[in-house]
C-alpha cells in the first residue's frame, strides 16, 4: 500500500468533518428563525408584554480557525511529502504544509463569518409569569412594553 492511499482517504474524510462543523442551531420556521425548543401545551396561546429586544450579533466563536489551520497544514504536508526526493521532498512538505495552514485558516474563518448568522431576539413575559423567546431573521418592529398575543410560535399585536 502506497502512502498516496491514506492521503486520498484522509483528505476527503477532513473535509467532510470540516463541513460538518459549520452547521447552525437555528431553523427557519414561519418567517422568523425559531430556536429549536419544544413548545409545551400550556404556551400554545397567551397574552403577554414585550419584556426585551435585542440584536443578537454574529455568534460564531473563532476556535474553528485554530482547528482549520492545524487541519489545513496537516493535509498541506501530506500532500507536499508526495513530491520530489529528499531535499525536494522535505522542501515540498514544508510548503504544502505553510500552504495548507494558511488555506485552512483562510475557509476556517470564511465559514465563521458565514455561521451563526445575525438575529433579532424578542422576549415575552406572559400574564401567567412564563417567558418565551423569539428570534427573527428581520427586525420584527414590536417594543419593550407592547402587549402581544402567542399563539404556539408566533406573536401577533
Amino acid at each position: 500500500m502506497s502512502i498516496r492511499k491514506p492521503a486520498a482517504i484522509l483528505l476527503p474524510a477532513l473535509a467532510a468533518l470540516a463541513i460538518a462543523g459549520c452547521a447552525s442551531p437555528y431553523q427557519q420556521q414561519g418567517g422568523y428563525q425559531q430556536q429549536s425548543q419544544p413548545v409545551q401545551s400550556g404556551y400554545s396561546q397567551g397574552y403577554g408584554t414585550i419584556s426585551n429586544v435585542e440584536y443578537v450579533g454574529n455568534t460564531a466563536s473563532t476556535g474553528g480557525t485554530v482547528a482549520g489551520t492545524v487541519v489545513g497544514g496537516a493535509a498541506g504536508g501530506l500532500i507536499g511529502h508526495q513530491v520530489g526526493k529528499g531535499r525536494g521532498k522535505t522542501a515540498a512538505t514544508v510548503v504544502g504544509a505553510i500552504g495548507g495552514a494558511l488555506l485552512g485558516q483562510a475557509m476556517a474563518n470564511d465559514a465563521a463569518r458565514n455561521s451563526g448568522t445575525p438575529y433579532w431576539r424578542v422576549t415575552v413575559q406572559l400574564d401567567d409569569g412564563s417567558v418565551r423567546q423569539f428570534n427573527y431573521a428581520n427586525n420584527p418592529n414590536v417594543y419593550v412594553g407592547e402587549r402581544v398575543r402567542v399563539q404556539g410560535d408566533q406573536l401577533y399585536r
